[in-house]
């Protein structure tokens, strides 16, 4: 699979799907985290991402099924 880069040589990251959800607690706040797995990049390579964020950027990976509220860890 090739990787389209861009002329300032960066290239956009595609998050292929969630893999685990937590919701971390800070003092008297809870902010719900997923672990994202990349295209091009290992399982080791997922991060962890605010859950609001990628539902913005990336409602497919929310509504495809692609997401099954499991905690993989």
């Amino acid at each position: 699979e090739e990787i389209e880069i861009q002329p300032d040589l960066t290239y956009e990251e595609e998050p292929l799907r969630i893999l685990a959800r937590e919701v971390k607690e800070l003092r008297n706040k809870q902010i719900p985290l997923v672990k994202v797995l990349w295209r091009h990049h290992n399982i080791e390579e997922a991060t962890w991402e605010s859950e609001e964020t990628m539902r913005q950027q990336f409602p497919q990976l929310f509504t495809s099924g692609k997401f099954r509220g499991r905690n993989l860890n």
